[in-house]
This record gives C-alpha cells, structure tokens and sequence, in this order.
C-alpha cells in the first residue's frame, strides 16, 4: 500500500461524527439559560434593593435560601440522575427552575423573594449532575475535559447575555417584566432537549464509527453503586472539598460583583454591563481553555494525575492577584483582574467536574457530583453570610477578595493529599 493510500485510510479512520458536539451544544445553551435565570438578581440587586428596602443582610439571606436549596437538591437531584437518566432527569431539573423564574415576577416581599429563591435553587441544582452524566455518557475519556469545558462555558455567556438584556427589559417594562420574559422564552430549549437526546445506542443519526469512539473506554462493571457508600472513599472527599473550598467564589462573582462595581466605580443598572461583559468573556476563554489545556497534556503523554494538577495550579495562582483589586482606581485595569480570576476559575472548575469521571465508573458520576454539589453550596451559603456581614460591618471588599485568592491553592493541596494519583476508586458494585 503506498504512502498516499495509508494516509487517506487514516484520514477516513478518523472521520467520524460529530452528533456527541450537538449533544455538548445543547449542554451549554442550557447552562447559559441557567446562569441567567441565577444572575440576574445579582444584576437587578440596586434596583431591588431601593424598590423594597432590602438591607445587604437582607440580601445575604435570600442569597443564602437559593443555595441552601441548591445544597439539598444537588444530593437528590445527582442521584436521581443517576436512575433515571440524563435525558428526563434535566427536563425535570429545567422545568421546575425555570417556573421558579417566572414567578419572581410575582412576589412583592422579601419572604417570597426567599420562597421562590428556594424553589430557583432547587430546580438549578439538578443542571450540572445531568450535564455531566450526559458528558460521561456521550464521551470518550480523553475528550471529557474538552466536552466540559465548551459546555461549563455556557455559564460565562449566560454572565454575558444579562448584563446586556436585562437592563434594557427592565427600563422598559419594569424588573418583574425582565423575569417573565427570560423565563417564558428559555422553554424553547426543553422541546429542543427532548427532540434530540437519547443514550448513543438508541441514537438513530449516531453513525457506527462515532459509536465506537463513545464506547471506546472500557466498560463498568455490571450492577449500581450504593450511594451512601461513596462517602467511604477518599476520591469522593478530593472532589467534594475541593468544590466546599472554591465553588464560594463563584457565588461571590455573580452575587456580588455588580455591586462591588457600583460601589466602588459608580456605575448603575446601565452601566455596569460592559465591565461585566468583559469579566465573563475572559471566563469563557479559561471555562475552555482549561478544559483543553489539560487534555492536550494527556494527548502528549503526561498521565491523566500530572495533567490535571498542572493545570489546576496555573489556575490556582491565576486568582492570587484578585487581592488587588479593591486598591485598584481605574476601571477597566479592576475588571481585568477579576477576569483573570474569573477565567482561572472557569479552568479549575473544568478540571475539578472531570476528575470525577477519572476517579469514578460512568454510574456513580452523577451521586458524585451531587455530593460534591452540596459541598460547593454549602460553602457558597458560608460566603453569603461572610459577606453580607463585611459588607454591612466594614462596607468594603477588600477581605472578601484576600479570601478568593487564596483558597485556591489551598483546595489543590487537599486534592492532591486525598488522591495523590487520581487513581481509579475501588467502587464497590452490588447486583442490581
């Protein structure tokens, strides 16, 4: 066979489908709906403030009943994913998150604002466990950490989109308007959902060779995972502390930016969308950077341990020089700090979600993920209150930041000190 004919067998080898991307799209257009159904009362937070009289404290405390829901339904939420799979477990998740939404609109007292947080956070908690087991299902291993990433990167765009639309429905139809419109309109992508996904096998547009590419791993082992059982295995705790340890930034990031913004540079509802624009913008840059980043690592030959944990401590350091960002006077050099961080943030999470399918078989993936869920929001519910009280005490973010920079590094060396290797975990299975 000459040179000329092994090339193009080779070429047609790896020609294969791309029906796992449409898979991965509708992925990240469902996680830009949902950062922007949680966002915007970061976005509106001014204007709801001076409409009904909240306090920061106030604030903290709504902040707080959102997450408090999203640390009981991720654990319920990751194993109900995991029995009734992808497809039905996130249009359940998306329907009762986005009917949550709408009602915002409703609600005239802080109380309600709590209740329908609550419900908001209850609903949202089931997006990442079902992207995820969605990506462990419809990718191969070597390709996760990119399929997470472009997928993860969905929640920078929906940081983007509501800065730019939010304002503009709000000073034309009021704040209550904004929330009925984004909600009503974002059901378009559950028929979509619905329309396409099933499991590869029962995929009729799936061509044999991109099936062959997603079934290339090598298979679990038959029976289910005993999802108290996870909590025995260190590889379970690596995951969920490092989410109780970094996922509070995050919160902080779009809970409280908009008003750091406006507090420290005088901006207001119309104002503050381009700094914010740009901030996400660089964290979707790092969401798939990230993500890539370390799977080209693997494509080299460093091993799935060494290319993690690199990447995840060039992003760690990436956040360090948040710390400067309260001293900083002039705008634009403030926003490019934060999104450093921001993206750095994105990185990290990238990697920390696709340790999970590197420590755990494809059935325990979404227990997993909702252990280690309720970790992150239960760390996010710890930095609501910290601060809400710097705020209301000392009124400025200096100490809020110190915090952001350095619990990174720190997260890393509990992950490493858990799992060393990033070895495989010895899950035990039981028949089912």
């Amino acid at each position: 066979m000459s040179d000329a004919t092994e090339r193009h067998v080779a070429a047609a080898a790896e020609r294969v489908g791309c029906y796992r991307w449409l898979i991965c799209g509708l992925l990240f257009a469902a996680t830009a709906i949902n950062y922007v159904d949680r966002q915007m009362i970061g976005i509106l937070k001014p204007t709801l403030q001076a409409d009904l009289g909240w306090s920061e404290t106030d604030y903290a405390n709504i902040v707080l009943w959102f997450q408090a829901a999203y640390a009981i339904g991720y654990l319920g939420f990751g194993r109900l994913v995991d029995r009734i799979g992808a497809r039905m477990g996130y249009a359940v998740a998306f329907t009762l998150w986005t009917v949550a939404h709408i009602l915002h609109g409703a609600v005239r007292t802080t109380f309600g604002f709590g209740a329908v947080r609550f419900m908001l956070g209850i609903g949202e908690s089931g997006s990442f466990p079902a992207g995820l087991k969605a990506v462990a299902t419809w990718f191969p291993a070597r390709e996760r950490a990119l399929a997470i990433g472009i997928f993860n990167a969905g929640a920078n765009v929906g940081a983007i989109v509501t800065p730019i639309i939010v304002p503009i429905i709000t000073v034309a139809y009021g704040w209550r308007a904004a929330f009925v419109i984004t909600g009503v309109l974002s059901f378009v992508w559950l028929f979509a959902w619905l329309a396409f996904y099933r499991t590869p096998r029962e995929t009729k547009r799936l061509g044999a060779a991109e099936l062959a590419l997603i079934e290339s791993d090598a298979p679990d082992a038959p029976g289910k995972v005993a999802w108290l059982r996870l909590l025995r295995y260190r590889e379970t705790w690596a995951f969920a502390l490092g989410k109780f340890i970094t996922d509070p930034i995050w919160w902080m990031f779009l809970f409280w930016l908009p008003d750091f913004l406006a507090k420290r540079y005088d901006l207001d509802l119309m104002s503050f969308g381009p700094p914010l624009i740009a901030i996400y913008l660089l964290s979707d840059v790092g969401s798939v950077a990230g993500g890539w980043a370390s799977s080209r690592l693997i494509a080299r030959g460093h091993s799935v341990n060494r290319a993690r944990k690199a990447t995840m401590l060039v992003c760690a350091l990436a956040v360090t020089p948040i710390f400067f960002a309260q001293w900083v006077s002039h705008l634009w050099i403030a926003v490019l700090i934060i999104g450093l961080a921001a993206a750095a943030h994105q990185a990290w999470s990238a990697n920390l979600f696709t340790l999970v399918s590197d420590m755990f078989p494809r059935k325990a993936v979404g227990s997993v993920i909702g252990i280690g869920g309720t970790a992150g929001a239960l760390g996010g519910m710890l930095m609501a209150k910290f601060a809400g009280y710097v705020l209301e005490t000392v009124g400025t973010y200096r100490l809020i930041f110190f915090v952001a920079g350095s619990v990174y590094l720190i997260a890393l060396a509990v992950i490493h000190l858990l799992s060393p290797r990033l070895a495989r975990a010895s899950v035990e299975i039981v028949e089912a």
